[in-house]
């Protein structure tokens, strides 16, 4: 089974792919950006104001899916620059306190001039 998973709460993607999808039990969410999706613009800000912004993301992508943030169990963290890393951090325990397994890597580049992209993988319960 392989469902697409779209919800307008949360930006559209920016490419030829969807929000998230539903193989099985699993849930499968792209990379997300920092975009409003009310106005589908990035939020311009620092490492923190953008970090909120890609987990509030994340989390409407999770509810349209049937799941809430307790069903990820894998995130990987995209960071411009690795010095953001304590920032990320401390937004990132406010959210996930059920501690998911996580990988977090510093890039060149983002899309749209982002400071981080998150993704995960859920499982329905």
């Amino acid at each position: 089974m392989f469902k697409p998973i779209l919800t307008d709460k949360a930006p559209w993607s920016i490419g030829p792919y969807s929000q998230a999808v539903q193989a099985d039990k699993f849930i499968f969410l792209s990379g997300q950006i920092a975009i409003d999706p009310v106005t589908n613009k990035m939020v311009r800000g620092n490492i923190t104001i953008q970090t909120e912004q890609v987990i509030q993301n994340i989390i409407e992508i999770i509810k349209e899916a049937g799941c809430s943030i307790e069903n990820i169990v894998k995130t990987t963290v995209y960071l411009k620059n690795i010095k953001d890393f304590d920032s990320m951090n401390l937004v990132y325990a406010t959210f996930f306190k059920h501690k998911p397994a996580r990988s977090t890597v510093e890039v060149s580049n983002l899309p749209k001039g982002a400071l981080i992209e998150m993704d995960c993988i859920a499982i329905l319960t």
